[in-house]
């Protein structure tokens, strides 16, 4: 399933529009990786468990989008955007939208 930012596909023509599709993935952030995550904020330098939740929320996201615009008859997805939030007491779990317009192209 082609993803892309863009609105088109290059090289391709965009046959059928299907409609705006979206998917959301919360995280939450459990209390080690809080930890973890605030000795970096004191020490300073990458939180790397931190950003390894951003990227499973973000490939979850991302795959949860494809699956809805496949079972739609889609094979790709245009105009992909994403969005990062954080939600709960505290900002203790974060949210990934994914959305974009599923298309079928030739």
């Amino acid at each position: 399933m082609i993803q892309t930012t863009t609105g088109n596909i290059e090289g391709r023509t965009i046959e059928q529009y299907m409609g705006v599709i979206s998917a959301e993935v919360i995280i939450g952030a459990n209390v080690i990786k809080d930890f973890m995550g605030g000795l970096r904020d004191f020490f300073g330098g990458r939180s790397n468990t931190y950003e390894r939740v951003f990227e499973e929320a973000r490939n979850t996201a991302l795959s949860e989008l494809s699956q809805k615009a496949q079972q739609m008859g889609a094979n790709a997805v245009v105009g992909v955007k994403l969005d990062f939030e954080t939600v709960g007491h505290g900002g203790s779990m974060m949210m990934v939208i994914a959305s974009g317009t599923a298309v079928r192209y030739s």
